[in-house]
């Protein structure tokens, strides 16, 4: 076969190159910074008049400054730039994109897509460069993976070769790229992609040289009977913090092991900034904590429990945040679990401050950094609370501080060790700890004058706080927009009134443009039975104006926005949705809505997901406790979906209802959510109030080239509009995938 017109690569090509760069899309180039400007963008590089063709490799260093980067390329053969000439990239490290291709045809252009949303970037190198031909088929075999990833097929090569020469373009990449990994896998490439290595060092110490003082952290850890080797590990693990201004506090607690004490003098003789006091008698952990404390002169206190590692920039992490955030007065970071072969695993990135969640999970565990001065003012740690110490002294410190005064730092700076008797790898193993967590949390609603009481979550560590009514319940408006649909509206209507226990409601039904016979002879029936007030809303759909007509009727001082192909579950989800939006600082409130084969349709919206917003679990079971219980337990979220949506009345009215203008049909609910947002209020998921979801059963699809239109027009508008806010979702980690809603580690 004769090969297509073209030359082979005889050297490096620089797309950086000022001349390359020929067309671009969606994009705006500022100084050295690109930023997308829509949905869409790219940048097409020139390669030659005449093409170039064979095995290539190409390289690229970015720097993503706002949003994230997924880099895909697409070569122009002669069947122009197309989906079949295209592939991500492979992440080979933090910034760095590299992928192998053969190019069986003449390639004349490179189109570049640096994103599949809002994103701004720098880019430092970009090349392509001819390779052996036997480079690319090593990696073809091996389907990209690097050595030992993958065993070679001979199938890939062939599959590889078969692309080339039908699409002109094939890439060593033969599955796609898209090959789901097991959790353990995408965590390891995480590691090895994102996480502190000793080359970041001196980029640590020169964010280190900028701070205008370095506070002393001091480390507190309570020692009893702990394995030598843990015991060492734990102590070098302060040892080697790039942080130098801090000192190690460690209280024995009355060890009866032989090695304990030879241990601590040594490293004590060895660094003046390890300091340890011998208890004369066991005293448990919380005590042990204060003897520590008694002997820490640092301004803020870090905790370390004697068998787990802190990472070498955690220190210098907190402190950083400490610095960037004036008044902080309470640090956290992200953890994960190290076995006692040192094996990393089950890491938990988590929100940023989330105090719905926090009063069901002590979620801020490690590495927690508290100033001084807090713990002095509220007394230490108390040995009552043995098993939840940390937990019971967290919450009465929370309590006196400003949400804007916790900062949590996205990084994975503490490894919590699994042995066999630890809380890490087995919670059942302390019960006590889960009695003196309920105490604590007692403690904190009367400290905080929160009226409810609290219960087990059924089969986990956790706790729920049943919020507490008024003693006169507010009138709640449930509104309810429909169209035709008798048996979906009827079904809908009948749980309400079988199920809710919720003392004082009124129903209305927003009647839009009905004309089936059936559908008004019910609506007709509803309102002389006084079973439900019916308006008739005779305009072009508009989801938005629907409500906000609906809500404009509405006597209830709180409103319960919900669709026509709703069905109640638990009997208590308006006196569960209700209890929350009615307390102080809460304004919207969601429910858990499932589809009807049981899995999850709604467990809240999670911001930037496909570009705007997705559904926080999509798709799990019912059952499932989702991640790190997030399913099971309330929390805040940036938004709910208004297909079961309470809120008070007053701040409906106050950030105008829904936008009717700008979003008749789509993401009206998370606008409204993220304007509430911005009033200084917060929105919240709970797990307790569950409801069939039949999505959309009488509006039917978006599947008609004008509501295809209508639908960019509203993307558009969010990103327009709330860009910002949604490139990172405050309570969601930036190391969790915006690909897709399972809450998978981003490893793209």
């Amino acid at each position: 076969m004769q090969w297509p017109w073209g030359k082979k690569l005889a050297s490096a090509v620089n797309l950086l190159e000022s001349n390359r760069a020929i067309a671009s899309h969606d994009i705006k180039l500022n100084g050295d910074v690109w930023r997308a400007t829509g949905l869409d963008p790219f940048i097409v590089y020139r390669l030659d008049p005449r093409g170039f063709r064979g095995p290539m490799l190409v390289e690229l260093e970015i720097e993503a400054i706002e949003g994230r980067v997924y880099p895909r390329i697409y070569l122009q053969t002669s069947k122009g730039f197309n989906q079949n000439t295209s592939e991500l990239m492979r992440r080979t490290g933090a910034g760095y994109y590299k992928i192998h291709l053969y190019a069986w045809q003449s390639c004349r252009a490179l189109r570049f897509d640096p994103a599949e949303m809002s994103c701004a970037f720098r880019i430092r190198r970009f090349t392509l460069r001819p390779v052996p031909l036997a480079t690319f088929m090593v990696r073809a075999l091996r389907d990209g993976a690097n050595r030992g990833d993958a065993k070679p097929e001979a199938r890939r090569l062939l599959v590889a070769m078969q692309r080339a020469a039908k699409n002109g373009v094939s890439f060593e990449t033969v599955s796609g790229g898209q090959k789901q990994r097991s959790s353990a896998a995408r965590y390891l490439e995480w590691i090895s992609t994102f996480d502190y290595a000793e080359p970041v060092k001196p980029s640590v110490r020169a964010r280190l040289s900028q701070l205008s003082s370095l506070p002393k952290i001091s480390v507190l850890m309570p020692v009893y009977n702990t394995p030598k080797a843990l015991l060492e590990a734990a102590i070098e693990s302060v040892e080697n913090q790039i942080y130098e201004n801090w000192e190690l506090c460690i209280a024995d607690d009355h060890s009866t092991a032989t090695w304990v004490k030879p241990v601590l003098d040594k490293w004590q003789a060895r660094d003046s900034r390890i300091k340890v006091v011998y208890r004369e008698s066991n005293g448990h952990i919380a005590e042990a904590t204060n003897s520590a404390f008694a002997i820490a002169r640092g301004e803020y206190i870090a905790l370390l429990d004697h068998d787990d590692v802190l990472r070498p920039h955690a220190l210098a992490e907190a402190a950083i945040a400490l610095a960037e955030h004036p008044g902080s007065q309470l640090v956290y970071s992200d953890e994960d679990k190290i076995d006692e072969a040192g094996r990393r695993y089950d890491p938990y990135f988590k929100p940023d401050w989330n105090p719905i969640l926090f009063r069901s999970q002590n979620y801020l565990n490690h590495l927690t950094v508290h100033s001084a001065a807090n713990i002095r003012k509220v007394g230490g740690w108390r040995k009552e609370y043995n098993g939840s110490q940390d937990y019971d002294i967290n919450l009465r410190i929370v309590a006196l501080l400003k949400d804007t005064q916790i900062v949590h730092i996205p990084k994975i700076l503490y490894h919590w060790r699994a042995t066999a008797d630890s809380v890490a790898l087995n919670a059942v193993q302390k019960s006590y700890a889960v009695v003196n967590a309920e105490k604590a949390l007692a403690e904190h609603m009367r400290q905080t004058k929160i009226a409810g009481v609290i219960e087990m979550v059924p089969q986990t560590t956790w706790h729920r706080i049943k919020y507490a009514l008024p003693k006169r319940p507010p009138l709640v408006s449930i509104i309810i927009p429909t169209r035709n649909g008798c048996k979906i509206l009827k079904t809908c209507l009948d749980s309400i009134a079988e199920k809710t226990t919720y003392p004082k409601y009124e129903i209305i039904i927003v009647d839009n443009n009905s004309d089936d016979p059936e559908t008004l002879a019910y609506l007709d029936e509803l309102q002389n039975s006084k079973k439900a007030m019916v308006l008739r809303y005779p305009h072009p759909f508009n989801y938005s104006a629907i409500n906000n007509f609906g809500v404009s009727r509405a006597k209830g001082q709180v409103v319960a926005l919900l669709n026509n192909d709703i069905e109640v579950i638990t009997p208590d989800w308006l006196t569960e949705m209700v209890s929350l939006a009615l307390q102080p600082g809460i304004s919207c409130v969601g429910a858990k809505l499932y589809y009807p084969n049981n899995t999850i349709q709604h467990a809240g919206v999670v911001l930037g997901i496909g570009g705007v917003a997705g559904h926080s679990h999509k798709y799990f079971d019912r059952n499932a406790n989702g991640y790190f219980g997030r399913l099971r337990l309330a929390h805040n979220v940036s938004a709910v979906t208004a297909a079961c949506l309470v809120v008070r009345k007053k701040i409906y009215k106050e950030v105008k209802g829904l936008d009717e203008v700008n979003l008749a049909v789509a993401f009206n609910d998370v606008d409204f959510c993220l304007r509430v947002r911005q009033r200084g209020y917060a929105n919240v998921w709970t797990p307790f109030a569950e409801l069939y979801h039949h999505e959309s059963v009488t509006r039917g699809a978006e599947d008609d080239p004008e509501k295809q239109a209508r639908f960019n027009r509203e993307i558009k508008y969010m990103t327009d509009k709330w860009g910002a806010d949604l490139i990172r979702d405050r309570y969601y980690s930036p190391h969790l995938t915006l690909r897709h809603e399972d809450f998978t580690i981003n490893v793209d």
